[in-house]
């Protein structure tokens, strides 16, 4: 007989889920209804896709959504569940009320997936580059426990505290970016435009021109009479250091350095610490086991290093290895703090708490840093930018000071 995964509450609002077998989705509704429960989602579970692992279309793996946008789904699914719509139907709902096209196209092809008998995990599966691992696994748990509703909860909560943390990164990194950028195009407009024509006057004059000055006139002809060469190698090189690190070995040399540069490593590291602990916690409080939590946070997270440390930890968790134990291994990655506390919660029993408030700690931290971020960079700026003005000035005064000297 065909297996069903199913979720229902009784008339007292307790939820039951889980799978069962029955020769079809009314005979197993009967059941149910026979034990006090009204089904709320029922779907049938694909033997070829038993396994967890859907079929992916080749493009599906490239298809992006906003943060926000996954965040308010969670959300709102999550409410239509509790108040009794069936999965299928609430997916259907937001598909109708979400704004972006890309995301509508997505939950359109979910919903229909779901009228063919798969669950709302197979078709977040067909879409990896959208959902992610972390999503996709928290769905399938709960379905299984039938308590899709809170898990719902719990993943846009998660989302929420992801897109806080990634936005203030990103607003931290606004202002150096936007300054480097204008001092780039200045430089360029310096060299094509305003250089060329100061330089007319010392050929005039055959004027000896100093190292300095020699080397911003070749830059400057160099941009004239090569400026479509010069923009090919630019794009050339973005694509390159793109490709580079897409690759294990570009992704290992940049997580070192993240993690070693004394400007950088303190923020990656409240970064990681952070989605660590509140993802482990809301995997925990879902009823994902240590070892898929582990698995699921390793390819969460973006940091080689983190990833490796969490991925060899895999093993020593089946051995019985507690997880404070493998966080103090990797003392270079995780502070102390975070073995210390995750030891406490293993000792008491409250690891899923504990863990949530030291998320909570890290994100303050993380908040504190990047609010401090301009007062750490604008001083560093002022010395990039004050040594190429410098060098600038110096450059187009050594000449005029030799001018001025032979006339005398």
């Amino acid at each position: 007989m065909p297996k069903f995964i199913y979720t229902a509450k009784s008339y007292g609002g307790e939820t039951k889920g889980g799978e069962a077998t029955a020769r079809d989705e009314k005979s197993l509704a009967g059941q149910l209804r026979a034990e006090g429960f009204l089904v709320t989602s029922i779907s049938l579970v694909n033997e070829s896709t038993a396994d967890g692992k859907a079929k992916v279309k080749f493009f599906d793996r490239f298809d992006s959504v906003p943060l926000k946008e996954k965040m308010v789904f969670a959300r709102n699914l999550s409410v239509m569940i509790s108040s009794g719509l069936t999965v299928s139907r609430g997916v259907s709902n937001l598909a109708l009320q979400t704004e972006h096209k890309g995301f509508k196209k997505i939950l359109g092809d979910i919903f229909e997936e779901m009228q063919t008998g798969k669950t709302l995990s197979e078709g977040f599966a067909k879409y990896p580059g959208v959902f992610g691992d972390l999503f996709i696994n928290m769905v399938r748990v709960g379905e299984v426990g039938g308590n899709l509703d809170e898990v719902l909860k719990i993943v846009s909560v998660q989302l929420e505290k992801e897109h806080d943390l990634k936005g203030k990164v990103r607003g931290a990194m606004i202002y150096p970016t936007v300054i480097l950028s204008v001092m780039i195009v200045i430089g360029i407009l310096m060299l094509t435009y305003v250089l060329p024509q100061m330089m007319g006057v010392f050929k005039e004059m055959n004027a000896t021109l100093p190292p300095m000055t020699q080397f911003l006139v070749n830059a400057s002809d160099m941009m004239k009479s090569n400026g479509l060469l010069v923009g090919v190698i630019f794009i050339g090189g973005v694509i390159f250091l793109n490709l580079f690190f897409s690759q294990e070995s570009g992704k290992k040399v940049l997580s070192y350095f993240t993690v070693h540069v004394p400007v950088f490593s303190p923020i990656v590291k409240q970064v990681n610490c952070a989605r660590f602990a509140r993802i482990y916690s809301s995997l925990m409080k879902s009823g994902v086991n240590s070892v898929e939590a582990l698995k699921i946070i390793a390819n969460t997270l973006s940091n080689y290093y983190y990833k490796a440390a969490l991925l060899g930890g895999v093993d020593d968790i089946q051995k019985g290895v507690p997880l404070s134990a493998i966080l103090e291994k990797h003392s270079d990655i995780f502070p102390l703090l975070v073995s210390q506390i995750v030891q406490v919660g293993e000792e008491t029993g409250k690891t899923e708490g504990v863990l949530l408030q030291l998320a909570e700690y890290y994100e303050d931290e993380v908040d504190q840093v990047t609010k401090n971020m301009s007062s750490i960079i604008e001083p560093l700026l002022m010395v990039v930018i004050g040594s190429c003005v410098g060098f600038f000035a110096v450059a187009m005064l050594q000449p005029m000071y030799s001018l001025m000297d032979s006339i005398r």
